[in-house]
């Protein structure tokens, strides 16, 4: 029954687009039904450029996120541990967090080319400000209580660090990966849609411009079931790594 309560909302809004689809109200180039939007998917998995296309996209967005996690970590918990370092960091990312970096890719293409480089860069750029902030937040979190418990214990400051410091700032990096990762898609197909001749973000583009809407909306299909499923790795990883927050956490 619970498995099923969270497929309504899905169900209602797909039966709210066929009856708009059959109503005649709007054009078909608009609103086009389920069949031919289901039938544009189903051709497009069978092709045999489908998973290269994919692969396109989903390598630039892990090459920009796997980046900004080894560099966001890496800062955020410096950020986190050192005034001196949030000091001089902690302004740039508060002041800079609200711009647009989209509004840079221009100037990334001419830097780095119009190749996968330039969406990469944009990729990590984006997806740094998550990270960085939120490990940031978490390292500044950590219970003094148990900072001051392994001190009394004799341990290190490697030793605090290992031990306490980064297992109370995990739950906020695997956040922070939830937050990034949708991001990371939504850049590399945008990025795609801008300058590319390949990748999901180039077929939604060069669909729409052919005022193939089905066509199109399969590729939003695809692009929605690839998100659905990276979360669900990170959310899967998030809970054998950290597998005690569960008990703190739970449902009324």
């Amino acid at each position: 029954m619970k498995s099923l309560r969270t497929f309504i909302p899905i169900i209602i809004l797909l039966v709210a687009w066929e009856a708009a689809a059959r109503s005649g109200l709007w054009s078909r180039i608009v609103f086009p039904s389920l069949v031919n939007i289901g039938r544009e998917f189903f051709l497009f998995i069978v092709q045999a450029d489908a998973w290269e296309q994919i692969w396109t996209s989903l390598y630039r967005a892990f090459g920009g996120f796997a980046l900004a996690a080894v560099v966001g970590v890496l800062l955020g918990m410096l950020m986190g541990r050192s005034q001196l370092v949030a000091g001089l960091f902690d302004p740039l990312f508060s002041g800079t967090y609200a711009v647009p970096k989209l509004a840079l890719f221009p100037i990334f293409i001419f830097v780095f080319g119009i190749g996968s480089l330039s969406k990469v860069a944009l990729i990590f750029l984006e997806c740094l400000y998550p990270m960085v902030i939120m490990t940031y937040h978490g390292a500044r979190s950590v219970n003094r209580v148990l900072v001051w418990s392994a001190e009394n214990m004799g341990a290190t400051r490697g030793e605090i660090l290992r031990r306490v410091v980064i297992p109370a700032t995990t739950p906020y990096i695997f956040a922070a990966f939830r937050v990034a990762v949708p991001v990371a898609m939504i850049v590399v197909v945008i990025t795609e849609m801008i300058s590319s001749a390949d990748g999901l973000g180039y077929l939604v583009i060069y669909s729409l411009s052919s005022l193939r809407t089905d066509r199109m909306l399969a590729m939003v299909v695809v692009i929605a079931l690839i998100g659905y499923a990276l979360d669900k790795l990170v959310v899967l990883a998030r809970d054998r790594l950290i597998y005690w927050e569960k008990l703190d956490t739970y449902y009324v």
